[in-house]
């Protein structure tokens, strides 16, 4: 049923926003700004920016000249695993937009944008300055249309 397809992706964005705010934790980030990619779904630049606070702001930009532009942003909370200073999980909430073209024919533009909240919860991995993370991103677009999405990957951060 597709009313029941809708509710659960908005309800595990609800409880993932809710438990952003109810735990402090330290980042573990080197310091800095972190840049690299991520492979998956979408596969892009990622960008991790130090806010100076509990949280930083996680980028990711995805693009087919062709067909596609994707921006996903979240406040990345971070905490490590008690038994492995260097391995934590993180989590967020978060917001997307993204333009497409649906014509797919060349210089033929129909675009469609689309734009929602999303959420994100994965694992890292810190060696010296480069960070290794997996990571799962729920979607709900609000924008043209209402739905449900997942993707996520694994990508490779620098930190300067």
């Amino acid at each position: 049923m597709k009313t029941t397809q809708h509710t659960l992706p908005g309800l595990l964005l609800a409880a993932l926003f809710t438990l952003s705010f109810q735990y402090a934790v330290h980042a573990q980030r080197p310091g800095g700004v972190g840049i690299g990619v991520q492979l998956g779904d979408p596969s892009g630049l990622s960008l991790n920016l130090p806010t100076g606070g509990r949280a930083s702001v996680d980028l990711l930009a995805a693009w087919d000249l062709d067909d596609f532009f994707f921006l996903n942003g979240h406040a990345l909370f971070m905490q490590p695993l008690n038994s492995a200073p260097n391995f934590g999980v993180f989590y967020g909430p978060g917001a997307f937009i993204g333009v497409r073209d649906r014509s797919n024919r060349r210089w033929e533009f129909d675009d469609q944008v689309y734009a929602g909240a999303s959420g994100t919860i994965g694992l890292n991995y810190f060696i010296d300055q480069f960070e290794i993370y997996l990571r799962a991103t729920l979607r709900l677009q609000l924008i043209d249309r209402t739905d449900g999405s997942a993707g996520g990957g694994l990508g490779l951060r620098y930190y300067l």
